[in-house]
């Protein structure tokens, strides 16, 4: 079982760059950052995670291909990505040379989590109807595949392309989000994976994935669970169905907050 983490990483979180390294030097398979564009104070939509409150870091989160970068350049082994990136809000040519060129400098590490979006105003607010974000995003994640993969590239909008580097890995995508035929759909047309959140009725939702991953004429999608509070149990049950990465969460906060989390993870799963 490989074990990766994920952190809201904000200004006032341990710094990127230290949180690579430590990652890393404790044998974590991979570290992986969420996207938050920005929030409206209007607070219309409430709490995904159903808090009374929005929690501060939402607010604060750094740009998360930035802060690969940054990691990146400070580690050689740990694999890089975005839990979750949100497709539907990026222009998808830029967000493509972005990626490819975060792949190519990290020797093909990245590994790319999209999702949908749950802030009804933060996704309008790029001009994308929230009721058509996930054809938004598909059709982003679309173009930049092509643009990684193909040496003429070209999509609705885009005359045919040049764009390089092309990434190393691919990379692999998986999209993120609650099991559902919408999802696995998404899943089973253009990614690698799902990224279901904690880990919850996952084997419940196993067989459906599998039937549209079949219908796709395609391999069995990985399934990557990711923000989950681990024990030796839960990983052992993961082991079970077949998961080889679990994606456990970090506090946002300073490193004296974030590495007695770290260290107890790894003295727990990893030693």
């Amino acid at each position: 079982m490989r074990l990766g983490v994920t952190m809201f990483s904000t200004d006032l979180a341990m710094p990127v760059p230290e949180l690579a390294r430590a990652a890393e030097e404790r044998g974590f398979s991979s570290l992986l950052f969420p996207e938050h564009t920005h929030i409206p104070v209007s607070r219309r939509t409430p709490p995904a995670g159903g808090q009374a409150e929005l929690p501060e870091e939402y607010k604060r989160t750094v740009d998360p291909l930035v802060a690969l970068g940054a990691a990146a350049a400070v580690t050689t082994r740990i694999r890089l990505g975005t839990a979750i990136l949100l497709a539907a809000q990026r222009e998808p040519i830029v967000t493509a040379k972005a990626v490819a060129t975060l792949d190519h400098l990290s020797g093909g590490r990245v590994m790319l989590g999209i999702g949908f979006g749950w802030n009804v105003e933060e996704i309008e607010n790029h001009g994308v109807p929230y009721r058509e974000r996930r054809e938004v995003a598909r059709r982003n994640v679309l173009a930049m595949r092509a643009l990684w993969s193909e040496e003429v590239a070209s999509f609705e909008g885009v005359e045919p392309s040049w764009s390089w580097p092309k990434p190393v890995s691919g990379p692999p995508v998986y999209v993120g989000g609650a099991a559902g035929p919408k999802m696995f759909a998404h899943v089973a047309e253009y990614a690698e994976g799902w990224m279901p959140i904690g880990g919850k009725g996952i084997k419940a939702a196993l067989p459906a994935l599998r039937e549209a991953c079949e219908q796709a004429g395609r391999p069995m999608a990985e399934v990557i669970p990711i923000g989950t509070l681990p024990t030796q149990d839960k990983l052992d049950y993961f082991a079970e169905l077949g998961i080889e990465e679990v994606v456990a969460n970090l506090p946002s906060g300073p490193a004296d907050r974030v590495l007695p989390v770290l260290d107890s993870y790894a003295e727990r799963f990893l030693s």
